[in-house]
């Protein structure tokens, strides 16, 4: 379960200066890189901005000084990382690797009046498709639409060698123009890639390529079937595999494994992990990292189980690695897992803050407002670190998480415990691009805007280490009820993330925080507050379209929150709603109120999850956490205008270069590249490892 970060920040203008190198590795694949030591002391952290997005850096500070076996580690983490990243583009949508080629083919064919308007237009959108992983966006789902003409794409494909387009077999380029021109253009066609209406089918109105001609009532049999065979203990059945409807009407599962689907990609992995074996700082976390190989090479989900248990287990290396099928948020159904990966070494200074808490872990379970036969008795094994990552690929980039808990599995939470991180440099770059006009703009006096200002820096902090290691690993379900996924099917995403975040909300107005010094006063808690109200009812609109409605998990998650407290709070006047010179603001009265407030939604969604009540998740989402005031929606997004900010942000990721000696890895030199347009075409020529069509 990982954290999606929402901060919103200022650009930063940037100067920077490429150079290139290059190397090779064993697969043969350039290395051709842009040498980005900066001409400045201070770390530029933002790149550029296009449409609703902007592009950031973040630094792996003392990477440099690691030990050479631990460079060699992560470089081979690295490289297994950015080898799976064509299974997630996969993932979203059947044809994303044939628009991404044809994109490339497009970018790297030189004699383009790149100047024209119109390629500068279809540059933006190739930027937006790799921003999303995909031709969807990466957070509203929706499709993205080239503001440029038909006739001008047409124009650029029609001077492309045929040999450098994804041809279907037996398809020349005019058919293949005619292919791929309705998949780029048609906004009716594949319009949504995760479809939440549930009054339609959920898998029949979605993009993403996890189903193929299989309903929603199908796919709900079939796994639960499954579920009910090993109701305890029972595997992630799905998590690795596209369902499928034979002709014949058979419904069968294409496994993502080794020798099965998308074994291009994993066979690379595999070698990558492989490699890394050799320089593992222990045998717990060689164990695990055979594990994840073993995984790999069967696909079987109790394979993957044992993966789990083992990365848990491995709780003192300073390298850690995210590696396989892990978050659901992609599936409709919540069942199928999207490739990410996330390779880290541990901040030492900074995880000495977020042991505390996890240490604690029985202390909040014990003192939680949920009801008593819903606390866990023994809270197990939370191992909590902040980590600074060295490289994201797949699911989690180049939008991020800034925190991270897993395994995902219940069971295997309840019986061997979890994993949280603090993505620390994560968290560090956000900070140091932002500015003040948002706060300036949405917080409605003097003394808040100074309050959030001054103390949300280590609020949002604390805010992410109690959702990962409290949040995520609190509560427990009553007997006999099967998992979330299971009971409260296409709500449990957002249900889950409401509930990790009330926990880190309940808390954070806690002296306990100030007992643990981790948190110096009460303030940091208000700030915290003062941030999640105004996000949840106001800013968070400004990533919206008007006419449209919340979809995506995380946004249902802080709306449900905000408009729940907001109505039950009315009647003492907890949170006011004013408006000053026609712009609303939502003003926090009373935070101890609030706090009793946040206690009683998380005793119900805790209650609703327990006890698998569909009914009462469904009430609760789609009465406080989808619909908009469609005139509170417009005032947002012309008051969020005028601050020239995007809404949304992701990383360029950097770049670990090896340096051989006859043939032997004699060293590893981080790099910052400042260019996100080179960094995806090289990306596309070194790691685009699947063929355009994986049926």
């Amino acid at each position: 379960m990982k954290l999606i970060t929402y901060y919103i920040s200022t650009v930063i203008v940037l100067v920077f200066f490429i150079a290139c190198s290059s190397n090779q590795n064993p697969f043969g694949t350039s290395q051709t890189t842009e040498n980005l030591q900066n001409t400045v002391s201070q770390f530029n952290y933002v790149a550029e901005q296009f449409a609703d997005l902007r592009v950031l850096r973040y630094q792996v500070k003392g990477f440099e000084q690691l030990p050479l076996k631990t460079r060699k580690l992560l470089y081979y983490l690295y490289e297994a990382a950015l080898c799976g990243r064509d299974i997630t583009w996969d993932q979203n949508y059947k044809y994303n690797l044939a628009v991404r080629k044809t994109l490339e083919a497009i970018f790297e064919n030189p004699g383009h009046d790149t100047a024209s308007s119109e390629y500068q237009q279809l540059e933006v959108y190739a930027k937006r498709v790799w921003f999303s992983n995909g031709i969807h966006h990466h957070y509203n789902h929706d499709k993205i639409i080239p503001e440029c003409s038909i006739d001008f794409f047409k124009h650029l494909l029609s001077h492309i060698n045929e040999a450098q387009l994804p041809l279907q077999p037996g398809q020349n380029k005019t058919a293949f123009i005619d292919f791929i021109i309705p998949v780029i253009f048609d906004t009716q066609r594949d319009a949504k890639r995760v479809s939440s209406d549930a009054s339609k089918d959920l898998i029949l109105n979605s993009a993403v390529n996890f189903y193929t001609n299989v309903t929603q009532t199908e796919a709900e049999t079939y796994y639960k079937n499954l579920s009910l065979k090993t109701p305890l203990q029972c595997p992630q059945y799905g998590i690795n595999s596209r369902l499928v409807k034979n002709t014949d009407g058979q419904i069968t599962e294409k496994v993502w494994k080794l020798n099965g689907l998308y074994h291009s990609a994993i066979e690379k992995i595999i070698f990558w992990l492989g490699k890394a074996l050799d320089e593992c700082e222990n045998s717990a976390q060689r164990d695990a990292l055979k594990a994840l190989i073993q995984f790999y090479t069967t696909g079987n989900p109790q394979d993957f189980d044992a993966y789990n248990i083992a990365w848990v287990k491995d709780t003192a290396s300073t390298v850690d690695v995210v590696n396989g099928f892990i978050e659901v948020y992609q599936d409709p159904l919540g069942k199928k897992g999207s490739f990410e990966s996330v390779v880290s070494v541990k901040d030492q200074e900074a995880s000495r803050r977020i042991a505390k808490i996890g240490s604690q872990a029985q202390w909040f379970e014990d003192h939680s407002p949920i009801l008593p036969q819903h606390k866990k008795p023994n809270v197990k094994g939370i191992s909590a670190k902040v980590i600074l990552a060295v490289v994201e690929s797949g699911d989690a980039a180049p939008s991020t998480p800034i925190g991270i808990n897993l395994p995902n599995n219940e069971w295997i939470r309840e019986i061997h415990g979890s994993k949280s991180v603090n993505l620390g440099n994560i968290v560090e770059a956000y900070e140091g691009a932002a500015g003040h006009a948002v706060v300036n703009e949405f917080y409605y006096s003097d003394s808040v805007q100074k309050r959030v200002q001054q103390f949300s820096g280590l609020a949002d902090k604390l805010h992410t280490d109690m959702h990962e290691v409290i949040g995520h690993a609190s509560g427990k379900l009553e007997p006999g009820v099967l998992s979330s996924s299971e009971t409260l099917k296409n709500y449990a995403s957002a249900l889950e993330e409401a509930r990790a975040d009330l926990v880190a909300l309940y808390y954070l107005l806690d002296p306990k925080l100030i007992e643990l010094d981790v948190m110096p006063s009460l303030e940091y808690g208000k700030a915290a507050y003062d941030e999640y109200i105004t996000k949840g009812l106001l800013i968070q609109m400004a990533r919206i379209k008007p006419g449209q409605n919340l979809e995506e998990a995380h946004m249902r998650n802080r709306k449900l929150i905000a408009s729940w407290c907001f109505e039950k709070g009315q009647a003492a006047n907890v949170i006011q709603q004013r408006v000053i010179n026609t712009k609303t603001y939502f003003i926090i009265t009373n935070y101890n109120a609030l706090r009793n407030l946040f206690g009683e939604l998380l005793k119900e969604i805790q209650r609703i999850k327990s006890q698998g009540d569909f009914k009462s998740g469904q009430n609760l989402i789609e009465t406080y956490a989808v619909k908009l005031d469609p005139k509170l929606h417009q005032e947002v997004l012309n008051r969020y205008e005028k601050l020239n900010i995007a809404p949304y942000a992701g990383f360029i990721q950097p770049q670990l270069k090896p340096v051989y000696k006859n043939n032997i890895l004699s060293d590893v030199q981080i790099l910052y590249p400042t260019s996100f347009k080179t960094q995806m075409l090289y990306y596309g020529k070194n790691y685009g490892v699947l063929p355009a069509y994986n049926n």
